[in-house]
């Protein structure tokens, strides 16, 4: 793909780096938040692996949870997880440890104390879709590559 944005292409380079043939898409339409991804990539809208930014409420570190586009977070079962409660970070606080702004946030192209915890619930698909660095580019992912990559943990994190 050429002409793709400075993120994106990064997000890009990364696949490559990584030995995976999958290219980043971008869209005209937004792909900020799960549904958004879903209706412009026409896929379901749990195949959305959304990266949330949490900081942990003692430590101040970066946690990133990587969930179905259908799911909330239950931060009190992330908590128990890592050992530690959380809450919600704000921009500043996301842009300065992932490199990316909220609605763009790739799950790979950042690096956290913290390994990330995948929704088990994205098992279920062959395939993923991720944020790709910007609110409008995406790219294509198996479940066994992302957990590869990000060297993340899958985890119960939905809240019911």
């Amino acid at each position: 793909m050429t002409n793709l944005k400075e993120s994106a292409q990064q997000i890009q380079g990364i696949l490559t780096q990584h030995g995976l043939s999958n290219k980043v898409v971008e869209f005209k339409e937004l792909t900020r938040t799960a549904q958004e991804a879903a209706d412009a990539i026409g896929c379901q809208v749990g195949q959305i692996a959304k990266s949330l930014i949490f900081k942990g409420k003692k430590s101040g570190k970066p946690v990133c949870i990587i969930a179905s586009g259908t799911n909330r977070v239950d931060e009190k079962k992330v908590g128990q997880l890592i050992g530690e409660e959380i809450e919600r970070a704000d921009a500043d606080f996301v842009r300065q440890h992932t490199g990316f702004a909220i609605g763009g946030i790739p799950p790979i192209g950042f690096h956290l104390e913290i390994a990330p915890l995948v929704d088990e619930d994205l098992l279920q698909y062959q395939e993923l879709w991720a944020a790709a660095g910007t609110p409008h580019a995406v790219f294509c992912i198996a479940p066994a590559d992302l957990l590869r990559i990000t060297g993340g943990k899958v985890a119960n994190i939905r809240k019911l």
